[in-house]
């Protein structure tokens, strides 16, 4: 169902999301048309796609929130999909059921805006008995920063590193309509040509072209490859939740980050300080992931495992049981 070109062709979008099939066609050798036809194969059937996400300059001016909410368990899939099509949640998560049911990825301009969200629209929502909100004060990986690894070196040193975004170089109030636009348009398509751009937003290419150059040089906004797990063979997927000094928090995401597994990682508030989110292969991994990370962390300590058992929203897109995406619904992080 997927071949090596496939996961070859999936990893460089990884690196260069918007990257023309030309671009890359001697690197994965393979002819721009064929490229383009597996790429298209790879999206409609829902096995990969490339969209807009937030980029490193967020964090300084947006603010990131998780929130685990408990149900009663015959509401677990209705509220799912409310909460879906919120377009502060960004991610909706079933897990299993414990000390959390759901949990959500929220991303908001500022703090005001997750608040009023969690505490005025999550709280009225029916079938919710109680939520825990913890926030992200550093980041320090994400999905965009993940790879699949199906490169070798020769063809990753042709690929290069991308250009670096500017931490602190946008803030998202200085955002226009234009602007605006742009983001939902690449939030649901990351590789939507500049014309098709020019078209939908009453703009020239060139204009369209100098902001969204401005976008992704200032750090507002970044493109990530996404895939179902068919892609990544990665079909589990579990959260740690962990309580670090500290002063020893900044030291453990060098550890934790460099595991090739790790998807999310962030020092969050509350008593367990340290957020941690892996893709494995099995379920017998998640144990020897917690094991291999204690031993060599000792000054972590574990408190939660949340293993996630369907992901119904990942950063705006809509995914089936088996992880594939089959739709989207805005997401308004900007």
């Amino acid at each position: 169902m997927v071949s090596e070109l496939d996961l070859a062709l999936v990893h460089a979008l990884q690196i260069r999301p918007r990257a023309a099939w030309t671009d890359l066609a001697p690197l994965l050798g393979a002819t721009a048309v064929t490229l383009a036809r597996r790429w298209a194969r790879l999206t409609e059937e829902g096995l990969a796609w490339v969209s807009a996400v937030p980029g490193p300059a967020f964090s300084h001016g947006g603010c990131t929130a998780f929130v685990f909410i408990r149900c009663a368990p015959a509401a677990r899939e209705r509220l799912a999909a409310t909460l879906a099509r919120l377009p502060e949640a960004v991610t909706v998560e079933l897990v299993t059921p414990g000390p959390a049911d759901l949990m959500l990825d929220v991303l908001a301009p500022d703090l005001a805006s997750v608040h009023r969200f969690v505490n005025g629209e999550l709280a009225a929502l029916p079938g919710v008995l109680g939520m825990e909100c913890v926030f992200a004060t550093s980041l320090y990986a994400e999905g965009s920063r993940w790879r699949l690894g199906s490169l070798d070196a020769s063809q990753l040193s042709v690929l290069g590193r991308p250009a670096a975004a500017n931490a602190a170089g946008g803030r998202v109030c200085d955002l226009g309509s234009l602007d605006h636009a742009l983001l939902d348009t690449l939030a649901r398509d990351g590789r939507t040509r500049l014309a098709e751009l020019a078209g939908l937003t009453g703009s020239s290419a060139a204009t369209v072209r100098r902001r969204l150059g401005r976008l992704t040089a200032s750090g507002i906004v970044t493109f990530r490859c996404d895939m179902a797990p068919a892609v990544s063979g990665l079909p589990v997927s579990v959260t740690f939740r962990g309580r670090a000094a500290a002063g020893e928090v900044n030291r453990l995401h060098r550890t934790l980050a460099m595991l090739p597994e790790c998807r999310l990682l962030a020092a969050v508030t509350g008593s367990a300080n340290v957020l941690a989110t892996y893709w494995l292969r099995d379920i017998g991994a998640v144990q020897e992931r917690e094991t291999a990370v204690c031993a060599h962390l000792p000054g972590l300590e574990i408190t939660e495992r949340v293993l996630n058992t369907r992901t119904v929203k990942r950063m705006g897109h809509l995914l089936d049981d088996d992880g594939r995406r089959v739709g989207f619904h805005h997401i308004r992080p900007w």
